[in-house]
């Protein structure tokens, strides 16, 4: 029997509980040992602050992030909030240490901000409220936080210097699925905010690699799908661009073109055997019976890859381009691990191809 798994706290959560302990400190209140903070949905929970402390007219805390069963790569990580008064009223948010700040539009807080996103602002402001009605400037930090950014979306969504705030129940839900659509879907929504009206949607790195070596395009063009095709082309049919390219392996593109829209390996079928018939049927003979997308096209002579790749294309560009219900060209470019061409099918010059 599978015993249930642990709920965990978002990064909001714990500067929110960080800013509240310091904001009581500040207020000339002992260091607390646990705060409690409210999250969207109305209900309370206390967080343990793991460090406290006063210098001068600021006081700072820090809560260790616990993120629960899910597999985060923030958890474990101390988000600290250092507060000081300001005259006025306001409780204004600065960017930290490990922090990132948005230099892109698209995303839910405007370029020059801080990347602490809606609903962690307010918990923030809440917190401090609850001690005290004064003015405050708050500034969050995440000691480590912009090596840990390398590892998210964060630089490609144009978050620079550091990690986002993030959060919009409070609580962090075992199964990352759902926090990586929201992801997936900012990545879009940041390329048509900066004018990108011809998209380049790949499953990963080694496709981001062969775009820009074979392609001029701006830093926001290239939209990592992972194996989410089926959302992401349906998110992308919502906008009203000129083109879309899908470039990426065949072991995985290939799976489109037979109706596998969520390109995972455990929940996809294996794109081999499909394309060995594709091959067969094209040059009339056996071709190798490498277990792998790779291995057949490496097994073929480079005119008969060619052209296998070629129709290859041809078929996943005809299951995208329905698939975004027309809207626009869906051309496709297929490579191989090396980020060489194996075949392609449609215009590509909205991308300004640099080599065959």
């Amino acid at each position: 029997m599978s015993r249930k798994l642990r709920t965990g706290f978002t990064t909001g959560t714990c500067a929110a509980a960080a800013a509240k302990a310091a904001s009581m400190i500040l207020a000339g209140a002992l260091a607390p040992e646990k705060v409690e903070v409210r999250l969207p949905d109305g209900q309370t929970v206390k967080l343990p602050v793991a460090e406290s402390g006063r210098e001068g007219e600021t006081a700072w805390a820090s809560v260790r992030k616990d993120a629960g069963d899910d597999p985060d790569v923030t958890d474990g990580l101390i988000v600290k909030a250092a507060v000081s008064w300001m005259a006025g009223d306001d409780v204004s948010l600065k960017a930290g240490e490990g922090v990132g700040v948005v230099t892109k539009p698209g995303l839910s807080v405007p370029p020059g901000e801080p990347a602490i996103n809606p609903v962690p602002q307010e918990m923030i402001r809440e917190a401090v409220r609850e001690v005290t009605r004064l003015g405050a400037l708050v500034t969050v930090s995440i000691p480590n936080g912009e090596e840990l950014a390398k590892k998210t979306f964060n630089p490609r969504l144009g978050v620079l210097g550091g990690l986002s705030i993030l959060g919009t129940s409070g609580l962090v839900r075992p199964f990352s699925a759902p926090a990586l659509r929201d992801a997936l879907k900012c990545a879009l929504s940041v390329a048509n905010a900066c004018a990108i009206d011809a998209p380049v949607l790949v499953p990963g790195r080694i496709g981001e690699r062969a775009a820009r070596r074979h392609f001029r395009l701006a830093p926001e063009q290239v939209v990592e799908v992972s194996n989410e095709w089926g959302f992401m082309l349906d998110e992308a049919a919502q906008y009203d661009f000129r083109s879309l390219l899908a470039l990426g392996h065949p072991g995985k593109l290939a799976k489109l073109a037979t109706g596998d829209w969520d390109t995972h390996s455990s929940r996809s079928r294996s794109a081999a055997p499909m394309v060995r018939q594709l091959a067969e049927e094209l040059i009339g003979r056996s071709v190798d019976t490498a277990p792998t997308v790779e291995g057949l096209f490496t097994s073929l002579p480079p005119v008969e890859s060619r052209r296998v790749g070629n129709e290859l294309a041809g078929l996943v560009a005809g299951a995208v381009f329905e698939r975004v219900g027309r809207r626009f060209p869906t051309p496709v470019v297929l490579v191989n691990m090396k980020g060489e061409v194996l075949g392609a099918n449609g215009d590509l010059n909205p991308w300004r191809i640099e080599s065959p």
